[in-house]
């Protein structure tokens, strides 16, 4: 941690206590859209974040980038979700992108000029990606696409996404058909619908229809096609980094309300936090968070070094979720009735939480590529 990352965290921490937490119950409990606090993350530069600084990003590293993302999921969570889906779209097009392609379009992601996000996810393709249907035929100098996105964050308030189609679809093996465009709003893109979800308020979940759409060829990312699924992937690397890390503020949120509520409960004539029974569940909550943070801390390393790290991503994203979902399950039993109701932000947690593990890959899949890379670093 340099003196400038502090400082960035110790940002990030005021605002949230003055113009984020204040607001949360109203905004979460309404589903509404935070547009203010939409326009203050982009004066702090959050949606350039990772975006290299010869772009106008803030350039950081996946390690402090983990850590404020866990900040602002403990206090909301779905203000993480409005900036990440925007930075996996900001990373593929810095790890494929050709150097005009960075040179027009990274500079304005970064000052959030333009916002949006990653649209892989299909009514009937999620973790096969294989399997997507959607699909871009070569007309001239563009290609003309027709298809339906759905689950897609940023779907409503976003303008450009990072879109994966089939160029080829009868190509073997399939992956070599795929690829990837920076598909820009416009005429032939419509959203069809927000979708409603359990939790995971206030950011927008969408539909979206593409009906002839034509895009220029220059916003094929990396100018080739076939290259489409291992550019969704290598930007997927980071998301599932995000995803850890909004696994560990949920679970030290639920940590710290069941912290501060044990001492002020009584059950018996003592605080709840003296009893046994609380006591293995806060002691297991705390040792579930520390591990899922060294976790994400592992896998951001890993990524910053430039090294293959979907083992490290998998192994952070699968922990840290699932004791995103554990400990607010425990923090609702601690709370007892309190925790069931909405004058809590408890519920919200239980609410939220089980989002992570299914999001940017399911924790089944996770575990496959772990057993997977396993196996291929270790041949006999």
């Amino acid at each position: 941690m340099t003196s400038e990352d502090t400082a960035i965290l110790d940002t990030i921490e005021r605002w949230l206590a003055r113009d984020v937490r204040p607001h949360v119950m109203r905004l979460d409990h309404a589903d509404e859209y935070p547009h203010e606090m939409v326009g203050q993350m982009r004066d702090l530069g959050l949606f350039g974040a990772t975006i290299p600084v010869e772009y106008g990003g803030l350039g950081l590293s996946a390690t402090t980038y983990a850590k404020i993302v866990e900040k602002i999921a403990e206090t909301w969570m779905s203000l993480s979700g409005i900036f990440n889906s925007h930075l996996i779209m900001a990373a593929c097009v810095t790890r494929a992108g050709t150097p005009e392609q960075k040179a027009r379009y990274l500079p304005k992601f970064a000052s959030g000029e333009i916002r949006g996000g990653l649209a892989l996810t299909e009514p009937d393709a999620g973790t096969d990606l294989q399997a997507i249907r959607m699909r871009a035929k070569r007309d001239g100098d563009a290609y003309v696409i027709n298809g339906t996105k759905t689950w897609i964050s940023n779907g409503i308030h976003g303008s450009c996404f990072a879109l994966l189609v089939k160029t080829d679809p009868d190509a073997e093996p399939r992956h070599k058909g795929m690829s990837m465009f920076i598909a820009e709003k416009g005429l032939g893109f419509t959203v069809s619908k927000k979708l409603e979800k359990l939790g995971y308020k206030g950011i927008d979940s969408a539909e979206l229809v593409f009906d002839n759409y034509r895009i220029p060829a220059a916003n094929l990312i990396g100018g080739v096609e076939g290259k489409g699924l291992q550019t969704a992937l290598g930007g997927l690397e980071l998301g599932r980094i995000n995803v850890a890390a909004r696994g560990c503020g949920l679970a030290s949120a639920a940590l710290k309300d069941s912290v501060r509520y044990s001492q002020i409960r009584k059950t018996f004539g003592k605080p709840i936090c003296e009893h046994q029974a609380i006591q293995l569940k806060l002691g297991d909550m705390a040792t579930r968070l520390q591990a899922a943070r060294l976790l994400t801390y592992d896998a951001a390393r890993a990524y910053d070094t430039g090294e293959r790290c979907d083992m490290e991503a998998g192994m952070a994203k699968y922990f840290a979720s699932e004791a995103g979902v554990e400990n607010s399950l425990e923090a609702m039993r601690i709370h007892g009735g309190y925790g069931y109701s909405k004058e809590f932000p408890v519920e919200r947690y239980y609410r939220d939480a089980p989002l992570m593990v299914i999001g940017e890959g399911t924790n089944e899949m996770q575990r496959i590529i772990i057993a997977k890379q396993l196996i291929e670093r270790d041949r006999v």
